[in-house]
């Protein structure tokens, strides 16, 4: 019996005179994510995208699962292929479903006919496959309000399909639809989610990171890299450039009160990852910021932090609470890898009673104390380039 997948779409059906566009762009990722697991075709057709194995070596069950974590994909489902007249589809739901129906006391069917010449309407198909149910698996009954179990049937243009259960995808929009953004990418918990979040809109990710050797480690390095990594499951392939700090923050301690240095270390951030969105052609920042979560994330420190940005700034998190944002990192992956003990750069030098309602001239004047232009030259010639290939 042949089985393949069909990915049912979100927000692209919402699309008008450009839905092609996206349709392209999604059918592109998921022939980019099929060659991980074997020789699939994938075309789409009626709002959905079918991936179809071509022999016997293909993983169905990798490729299912790397179908469910493509953005712009509302729900996945493995159905078993029939030819397009009731003997067929009747045999084929006889021999696909009794294990999705073991052990359950209800079930419904419901028929969805795309291909208006079949000969029977939608009602007539369900109350067919329904009997022929019944009459395999006697102890179950219909419920069509409550189901344990939905059997489906689609009769659809060239085939008819039938399964058992619809999963849940990722929604947005396909990665790339809505343009490329710079993640300043640091090894907490908020940002792997910032970013994830950002690519569910159809954003395609770089990634940003500071390091401070060495007041930070290697490990440090590391656990950004495996964050990356689990965030690219999901948002595709992405570079993480990597900045060194550490001379900054030494200039930091020696010029300036302790109170601005996180306000004036980000500024640095900011400035700096004006230049590598500049370089990657990418057109937005995105943090991993939320409101008031620490000193340096009130409404003052945002702004001061702001008024250096060339690009918009994209915080993602901006109103959710940190249970909220945890959340979401156990549910993309990201979490125990985000709780290791490494230290990153913000938590180097960090300032007893930081500025929480910092005023933008003072800021200002504090800066002036420092060898500015020389110590972001000198810092974006540390850059190095790591390219994290997803593994989906």
């Amino acid at each position: 019996m042949k089985e393949i997948l069909l990915c049912k779409y979100g927000e692209i059906v919402l699309k008008g005179a450009n839905r092609r566009y996206f349709e392209d762009m999604l059918a592109k990722e998921l022939r980019y994510r099929a060659v991980s697991f074997g020789n699939f075709s994938v075309r789409y057709a009626q709002s959905t995208v079918y991936i179809e194995p071509q022999d016997e070596l293909c993983d169905l069950d990798g490729m299912f699962e790397a179908a469910r974590r493509l953005f712009g994909i509302a729900g996945v489902v493995r159905a078993a292929v029939a030819e397009k007249n009731m003997e067929s589809i009747l045999a084929t739901a006889k021999a696909y479903l009794p294990p999705f129906l073991a052990g359950k006391k209800t079930f419904k069917v419901e028929a969805k006919r795309s291909d208006k010449a079949f000969p029977l309407s939608s009602p007539e198909i369900s109350a067919q496959t329904g009997g022929e149910i019944l009459s395999m698996m006697p102890r179950l009954r219909v419920d069509v309000h409550h189901p344990d179990v939905t059997v489906r049937v689609e009769v659809r243009d060239t085939a008819a399909y039938v399964h058992a259960g619809q999963f849940k995808g990722a929604g947005g929009l396909p990665v790339g639809a809505s343009g490329k953004g710079l993640l300043l990418l640091s090894g907490g918990i908020d940002s792997p989610v910032a970013g994830w979040m950002m690519a569910k809109r159809g954003v395609k990710l770089e990634a940003l990171y500071f390091e401070s050797m060495p007041y930070t480690s290697e490990q440090a390095r590391g656990k950004v890299l495996d964050l990356a990594a689990l965030v690219a499951r999901w948002a595709g392939s992405m570079q993480v450039n990597v900045i060194s700090l550490t001379h900054i923050q030494e200039e930091l301690v020696k010029h300036c009160d302790e109170e601005y240095f996180t306000l004036l270390l980000r500024r640095f951030m900011m400035r700096l990852a004006n230049r590598v969105a500049a370089l990657r052609g990418c057109e937005s920042l995105i943090t991993g910021e939320s409101l008031g979560q620490v000193a340096s994330q009130t409404m003052q420190a945002l702004h001061v932090t702001n008024s250096v940005a060339a690009y918009p700034v994209f915080r993602p998190c901006i109103g959710m609470d940190k249970e909220e944002i945890v959340q979401i990192s156990r549910m993309i992956g990201t979490f125990e890898t985000s709780i290791l003990p490494y230290e990153d750069c913000c938590t180097v030098f960090t300032p007893k009673h930081p500025k929480t309602r910092p005023e933008p001239e003072k800021v200002e004047a504090q800066e002036q104390k420092l060898p500015y232009d020389e110590l972001l030259e000198e810092a974006y010639a540390s850059l190095e380039t790591f390219y994290i290939r997803a593994k989906f």
